[in-house]
């Protein structure tokens, strides 16, 4: 009989197939947008709450739809239709920008540089022609932007700001500071 504190030793293939169920690659959502849309606004991709329940900023201690919402004079505490709604009204457009990564844990600091794949943002721009300010939520968002889509943009017309993040993990801003910083997508 094996006694309870031993070590379990494990063949290379199985350490792989741990490894690769450890940082499984994610997908993003489609972007939520209408062809009025000046205002894009951008994660990095979404986290494993969102990726569970299917829509964007799930995390109930995310600030994003909080303070959204308050900008916008809507309820935060509407459903999330009501929300997606309020955002199109706006004329503000919500998408990622990685399509897909592989990332241990939800957390930013976890997507494996290598394996990012951008979205299709030239494609993107050309349906959506009256964007002119993109958004970026958090270092993250803005960066992976600037590496993977920029390139591919060419001379734009664009303006892009960079926002702190909404997430529970960027604690050291208040929300108050993360409210002001926002008033940004309020202009286009």
């Amino acid at each position: 009989m094996r006694e309870c504190c031993q070590p379990i030793i494990l063949r290379p293939s199985e350490l792989d197939r741990l490894a690769a169920l450890a940082k499984a690659r994610i997908r993003s959502f489609a972007p939520i947008a209408d062809r009025h849309a000046r205002v894009l606004i951008l994660g990095s991709m979404p986290g494993r709450a969102s990726l569970e329940a299917g829509r964007y900023y799930a995390h109930r201690q995310n600030a994003f739809w909080r303070i959204v919402c308050e900008l916008l004079g809507v309820d935060p505490g509407s459903s999330y239709a009501r929300r997606v709604q309020a955002l199109k009204a706006a004329r503000i457009a919500l998408w990622d920008v990685l399509q897909s990564c592989s990332r241990r844990g939800s957390l930013d600091s976890g997507i494996e540089r290598e394996s990012e794949i951008a979205n299709d943002f030239p494609a993107f721009l050309r349906k959506h022609r009256q964007i002119r300010r993109i958004c970026f939520n958090g270092a993250k968002a803005a960066s992976s932007f600037k590496r993977s889509v920029m390139p591919a943009l060419g001379r734009r017309a664009l303006r892009y700001s960079r926002l702190p993040s909404t997430s529970p993990a960027n604690a050291s801003v208040t929300y108050e500071r993360k409210r002001r910083a926002w008033r940004a997508i309020l202009k286009s």
